[in-house]
């Protein structure tokens, strides 16, 4: 049987970036994974230029490219309603910058097709395990090192890097997990994967070689506050009554 794979790219106001970041997934797909039924969805966060025209043309022109359009803003809604809406069994999303190498990427979906692991993970953080990063500024670097230390601490989390924008899941995962996760931004990550993790879902972290998007739109002190208040939020009770819910949705999990 045909596994399938649906990639989901989030975007806000892309309109300069996405046909480019469309041509080269597709050709890594075709390329490297071409034994799954393949599918590339643009998940369009209520951009306010070209973005929709250029998304909805790609979708009409490419087989196997399709788009959504939300008005709702937030990584975390465009990923847990594409998921959702997908039947994918396989979901996976990158960030539209490509900073990820791609070359990680057929190593990612291997791990749940071929391993058994129910999410899979890029690592800029695993130096040892072969994870490099250019491009990124000291200030950039020190806070996610402080943030990957400050939820470990306070989770005993065995993953190192929650923020990374390289995911995949298995459609198990998808469906189990994504009800329960509250945040619609940026703490999104961090609160998939620590309910997987205190649940007993197997992740895998993988090193990639990560190179900074110059034009990152990523505002440091309010993704910083957002973070932190979804780490409070989960420390004093939301961890706990999320995983009761699901422990009451699945008895055998």
């Amino acid at each position: 049987m045909v596994v399938s794979l649906d990639v989901v790219l989030p975007v806000l106001n892309e309109e300069k970036a996405l046909s480019a970041t469309v041509g080269t997934l597709c050709d890594l797909l075709s390329r490297c994974l071409s034994e799954y039924d393949w599918r590339v969805v643009i998940a369009d966060n209520g951009s306010t230029d070209g973005t929709q025209a250029i998304g909805t043309q790609l979708a009409k022109e490419r087989p196997g490219v399709g788009y959504t359009r939300l008005e709702e803003r937030g990584r975390g809604v465009a990923l847990r309603t594409a998921w959702l809406a997908s039947s994918a069994d396989i979901v996976a999303y990158m960030d539209v910058d490509l900073s990820a190498d791609l070359a990680a990427f057929p190593r990612l979906v291997a791990a749940i097709d071929g391993e058994g692991y129910e999410i899979a993970i890029g690592s800029r953080l695993r130096l040892k395990g072969g994870s490099k990063v250019s491009g990124r500024s000291a200030k950039r670097e020190l806070l996610a090192r402080a943030y990957s230390l400050l939820f470990r601490a306070l989770f005993f989390a065995g993953f190192v890097d929650a923020q990374c924008g390289f995911k995949a899941l298995s459609r198990r995962a998808a469906n189990d997990l994504l009800p329960l996760v509250r945040s619609s931004g940026w703490f999104f990550d961090t609160e998939l994967l620590l309910l997987a993790e205190k649940n007993g879902y197997r992740i895998k972290e993988l090193p990639v070689v990560w190179t900074d998007d110059p034009d990152s739109r990523v505002q440091v002190l309010s993704t910083g506050a957002e973070l932190m208040k979804g780490l409070l939020r989960l420390r004093f009770g939301g961890l706990r009554r999320a995983s009761r819910t699901l422990r009451a949705r699945r008895p055998e999990a």
